[in-house]
């Protein structure tokens, strides 16, 4: 059983986050909240979402999991205005999800979760942490994605750069150390430096929503690792993206 009612706009968001990655997901749901790991078609990204029960304007759940299309969802969601609340009610008799926005009911078929994976989110311990806001982040991809198909992401003493180089430009985005919201280093002048194909994370970085402070954990040719929070801190994601190795 599960029957929550949740904001337009934190379900908007929660949709965004997973479906840059994934079409349809599989939600495991209990009495204090959902969460889910997914892992896109190519095995390149990896998400890990937690939402606490907090998140919703009201909420009451067993023990199940729920597979949902999430561009039905879209569609739902199309029909609500900013500060609309949104009511899901799960009717397990007819395996249908229904949702309510003002006068619409929806109802919508649950997708079969048992082909469905529960991909291992890796537990790494990587090198630097900073954290930085997202527009930071998207600023430096609307500068490099006319130039190059991969991004660089460093991170040393000096502070963060994101920089790409093509066959005949480059560009590149430095925030230094003081402009960052904080970094963390191992002792030591080093320097920690990964490449990452730029439409993925391009693609994560702009289902982040706007005035977020992200974190990120970066290591040499090991994934990257982002977190951040939404629906006012009650929801918690990390990206994990793999890195592409450069030849020598």
């Amino acid at each position: 059983m599960f029957k929550a009612e949740i904001k337009s706009d934190t379900l908007k968001g929660l949709v965004n986050i997973v479906s840059t990655l994934i079409d349809e997901v599989k939600f495991t749901v209990g009495p204090e909240g959902i969460s889910l790991k997914a892992v896109d078609p190519a095995h390149v990204a990896m998400v890990e979402v937690n939402i606490d029960a907090a998140a919703f304007e009201s909420y009451s759940a067993d023990e199940t999991t729920i597979g949902l299309d999430l561009d039905k969802v879209k569609g739902v969601l199309k029909l609500a205005s900013s500060g609309d609340i949104i009511s899901m009610e799960q009717d397990e008799d007819h395996g249908k999800l229904v949702f309510r926005v003002g006068n619409i009911t929806r109802r919508m078929h649950l997708v079969d979760t048992s082909g469905m994976s529960d991909p291992r989110f890796p537990q790494l311990s990587l090198s630097s942490k900073i954290d930085i806001l997202v527009e930071e982040l998207q600023q430096g991809i609307r500068a490099s994605e006319s130039i190059s198909d991969h991004i660089a992401l460093t991170v040393n003493s000096q502070g963060f750069e994101l920089s790409c180089e093509g066959d005949t430009d480059s560009a590149s985005l430095i925030v230094s150390k003081d402009k960052l919201k904080s970094m963390e280093l191992p002792d030591g002048d080093t320097a920690f430096r990964s490449l990452f194909p730029l439409d993925y994370f391009a693609n994560l970085v702009k289902a982040i929503p706007t005035g977020t402070t992200v974190g990120i954990e970066l290591d040499s040719d090991y994934p990257i690792k982002m977190n951040f929070s939404f629906a006012e801190g009650n929801g918690k994601v990390s990206y994990l993206l793999a890195p592409r190795i450069e030849s020598d």
